[in-house]
């Protein structure tokens, strides 16, 4: 299914309190992150989530973010992984995307993290920016629905 044909998907109603969520962003490509960021806090503003943000540097440094967040103090209901890379002339797109899709499932299965994932691996800039734009779908909306679902499992189950 290419980007042109994929449908949003429904906003989960979220019972009981309003979810915490927490965005790591790699806005590498600012315009494209930026773009996902607005869509995923348009999704989680219908719900009345909280949310707040914090930037690392690339993409490499997501699933980095997310164990640190862990660590800390302030408990979260659900995580958003944001992140663009574009294919260049060497291997190191593989890499990257490789190891970055890895370690965000990694810390997400070791932890039982509800994770929404936005990290876009394409050839072009014009493709990220058809999946990041204001207009149609948006990989950054697609993620926040897919943190929610999580979200409302994990309470369904009593795993929240």
């Amino acid at each position: 299914m290419s980007t042109a044909d994929s449908i949003r998907g429904e906003i989960p109603p979220v019972e009981g309190f309003s979810p915490r969520i927490l965005l790591i962003r790699a806005p590498y490509y600012q315009n494209i992150v930026d773009g996902m960021t607005a869509a995923a806090i348009e999704v989680l503003n219908e719900v009345g989530a909280e949310h707040e943000a914090i930037e690392v540097a690339g993409a490499y440094e997501l699933p980095q973010a997310l164990r640190i967040a862990l660590r800390g103090h302030t408990n979260f209901d659900g995580f958003i992984a944001l992140g663009c890379v574009v294919r260049g002339e060497t291997d190191h797109y593989d890499h990257i995307c490789s190891a970055t899709m890895h370690g965000l499932m990694q810390v997400a299965l070791q932890f039982g993290l509800c994770l929404g994932t936005a990290l876009l691996t394409v050839d072009t800039i014009v493709q990220a920016e058809a999946r990041s734009a204001e207009t149609g779908p948006n990989k950054g909306a697609e993620a926040a629905i897919a943190c929610l679902k999580q979200i409302v499992i994990a309470r369904r189950l009593g795993a929240a």
